[in-house]
């Protein structure tokens, strides 16, 4: 590092973050100026950007690339009233603009219809390569801007305030150890929330935290320094802090992101081999992070999805599974157990019971069908078939963890809220270290809420005069 004097500091080099210079660099160009920008990388340059590198980065985004129209009223359903409507509000409405800026800067954006049952109704859109296209979009177009400096293997220690108050920099600490002061008329927090951190984890989330997979190798750089930093300045939180999003994955690989989402059609079993959860109460995008939460919190972290030849030779169901490595298979529930390192006398009973309960009707993963298991505890509500069809298959299951729920209170122009309710003066923040929700997470958001407050955060920035 050379220069220590900015316009903007930018913790966080994740879709928040480099959505956030993209803007500021853009609105201060137009106005005639050029912008000094300096992003910091905990990670080194081959890891950046955070968990946006590594997902697939799917949109809940439909026709005229509108946000699903029952978000809103899903957030405010599962929060219980918790969440920032206005925040969730401004959202929907900004992100049309968010895709246009994406097909501006030269990602490929592939709409899709879900073809088995989803609560996403408007269909939904993906980037083709995933989160690892927009980050290295963004840093491209950035490269554009001479004044944008990324610092890789930079840590923020703390936030630097002058004496009134304002937010004027960041006090970083580079990978030789030695710390400097990164003065900034601004700064924007982007650096996720506390994923990566297993103390605050064990604090806020609760016990065996620390057995927590990380969906991905980049939020094990998120270790709540920026949700830290912001407390101790004066910022004030939202978001539930004991809650976080987690998901299944295939617990034989260390691939990122290796998710088993098709937990609807057929039955989990847990390490004795019992189901534990109704996997058809809803459909499998309302529903994957809460069972995924009852392995991690209930049964051990360890769980095995069972199905048989009726959903192999449904495409769009298997194209749920998306791991690196095929699934366990045997002739027999027996030998499947056996494979699994279960006890085969109580798999073969806990099927034969399941097979026993399935109710009447016809077997349809496009829609609730009605096909239910009753009579046996848990009971399965919806596409329960029996399995009886060889060959058997398995996924072996464990939770990991993607963001944590509790963060920074912002209003809807990204600024910080302090603890008496006012805007914190230069300081903003967007992406997962924002506090928003409760009790559960409607899907398909993350990345795109990332994106669209960061341009809001580098937009207001710069419209609030910060260049100088």
């Amino acid at each position: 590092m050379g220069r220590s004097d900015y316009d903007l500091v930018i913790v966080g080099c994740g879709a928040a973050g480099l959505s956030a210079a993209l803007s500021f660099a853009t609105e201060t160009r137009a106005a005639g100026q050029e912008a000094r920008i300096a992003v910091l990388e905990s990670a080194p340059e081959a890891a950046r950007g955070g968990a946006t590198r590594w997902t697939m980065a799917t949109f809940r985004v439909g026709a005229k690339d509108r946000l699903d129209p029952t978000w809103v009223g899903k957030m405010e359903e599962v929060s219980k009233g918790l969440t920032d409507l206005d925040y969730c509000k401004v959202f929907e409405r900004e992100v049309p603009t968010t895709i246009g800026v994406l097909r501006d800067i030269g990602v490929e954006l592939i709409a899709t219809q879900p073809q088995v049952a989803l609560e996403l109704t408007g269909g939904t859109m993906a980037p083709n390569g995933g989160g690892h296209a927009i980050i290295e979009a963004l840093a491209a177009r950035i490269a554009s801007y001479p004044g944008v400096e990324i610092h890789y293997e930079t840590e923020a220690m703390d936030l630097v305030q002058a004496e009134d108050g304002r937010v004027c920099g960041v006090r970083v600490r580079g990978r030789d150890g030695l710390q400097r002061t990164l003065n900034a008329r601004a700064v924007v927090l982007a650096c996720g929330g506390f994923e990566g951190d297993k103390a605050m984890l064990t604090q806020y989330v609760g016990p065996t935290a620390c057995d927590l997979k990380h969906i991905a190798p980049g939020i094990a750089y998120n270790k709540g320094a920026g949700i830290r930093m912001a407390m101790k300045a004066g910022a004030d939180t939202a978001g539930q802090f004991d809650m976080i999003h987690a998901e299944l994955v295939d617990r034989r690989t260390s691939r990122a992101d290796a998710v088993i989402y098709a937990h609807t059609y057929g039955i989990v079993v847990n390490g004795e081999a019992q189901r534990f959860y109704d996997e058809g109460q809803k459909t499998l995008d309302a529903s994957f992070e809460l069972i995924a939460y009852e392995v991690w919190r209930n049964q051990q972290q360890t769980a095995f999805f069972i199905g048989d030849q009726t959903i192999r030779d449904l495409p769009a169901v298997m194209g749920y599974f998306d791991t690196d490595l095929p699934p366990v298979e045997a002739d027999t529930i027996g030998d499947l157990a056996e494979q699994l390192g279960l006890d085969p006398d109580a798999l073969e009973a806990t099927v034969e019971t399941y097979n026993a309960a399935v109710g009447p009707g016809i077997f349809d993963p496009a829609r609730y069908d009605g096909k239910a298991a009753t009579g046996i505890v848990p009971p399965k509500s919806n596409w329960a078939y029996p399995l009886v069809a060889p060959p058997f298959f398995a996924f072996p299951l464990t939770a990991a963890i993607t963001f944590t729920f509790g963060g920074l209170k912002t209003d809807v122009d990204a600024q910080v809220i302090g603890t008496n309710g006012h805007p914190m003066p230069g300081l903003y923040a967007a992406g997962e270290i924002v506090g928003l929700f409760y009790h559960d997470y409607p899907s398909a958001t993350s990345v795109l809420k990332a994106l669209t407050f960061g341009r809001r955060a580098g937009s207001h920035a710069a419209r609030a005069g910060v260049t100088g």
